[in-house]
């Protein structure tokens, strides 16, 4: 799964300043990339911050999620992000297991996962399994816990959170971030710099 966020000096602004904007970009080429993704930029900040707290999950995590955005240049007055990934593990966001369950700090928050564990064998003398390596597992079969059935199964898989990067990148909080600083910011920048080279 991908998604995207993009700042694009759209149609809709070249046609309000007109002749303006292809004389700056005739006789200053490298203005406006450079103003697009300044202005990028500032907005990948807001965003990794948001989504941080959006996802629960590390800043650094985020941060290589996000990855390098592609940056507007002569003749692409565009800069786009783009983030991957599917369902995240409940192990990247700091889990705990309680009796009949775990709580992980998924969507920014406490949550619990019912019928997720961390250990094996009877409370309260619960120890760790190795192989799992830390992981939250669920039984085989449905959600984070049980069979659909409502039987215990003896396969275990990984508890997966609910915490999907692009889609929270491009909803809720973050999103709003985005969209208050790039679309208002990028205009007052390009107004700025057409008032002062191309009047």
């Amino acid at each position: 799964m991908a998604n995207l966020l993009k700042i694009r000096w759209a149609d809709a602004n070249v046609r309000t300043f007109g002749k303006r904007i292809h004389l700056l970009n005739e006789r200053f080429p490298k203005v406006l990339p450079r103003i697009v993704n300044q202005v990028g930029n500032r907005a990948k900040t807001q965003v990794i911050r948001n989504l941080t707290k959006q996802t629960g999950l590390p800043r650094k995590t985020i941060v290589k999620a996000v990855g390098d955005p592609t940056k507007a240049s002569r003749g692409r007055l565009s800069y786009d992000m783009v983030t991957r990934g599917g369902n995240i593990r409940l192990k990247y966001l700091g889990p705990k297991e309680v009796d009949g369950g775990v709580w992980a700090n998924a969507f920014g928050k406490k949550t619990f996962y019912p019928g997720a564990f961390m250990t094996g064998g009877q409370w309260p003398n619960r120890r760790e399994v190795s192989k799992w390596n830390g992981h939250v597992m669920v039984r085989a079969g449905s959600g984070w816990g049980g069979r659909s059935d409502g039987s215990r199964g003896k396969k275990v898989t990984y508890a997966r959170s609910g915490v999907v990067i692009p889609v929270e990148m491009t909803s809720g909080a973050t999103k709003a971030a985005f969209n208050r600083i790039a679309g208002p910011l990028l205009r007052q920048r390009v107004e700025a710099a057409l008032d002062k080279l191309a009047p």
